[in-house]
């Protein structure tokens, strides 16, 4: 799992570098609270399967 988290941050890296050098837009949100969303999202999903597999 640690590894699978390293090498997400190190290809976000990557494209943050690369779409910065080429005076691209980056793809994601540029501010703290839309990435907070983001989080929620997943966590919704993590809660949902989790309590999907608990009660039905």
């Amino acid at each position: 799992m640690i590894q699978q988290i390293l090498l997400s941050l190190l290809a976000g890296v990557i494209c943050g570098v690369v779409f910065t050098a080429l005076k691209l837009p980056i793809p994601a949100p540029p501010v703290f609270p839309a990435i907070v969303g983001i989080f929620g999202v997943f966590l919704g999903m993590k809660i949902f399967l989790f309590l999907s597999e608990r009660f039905f």
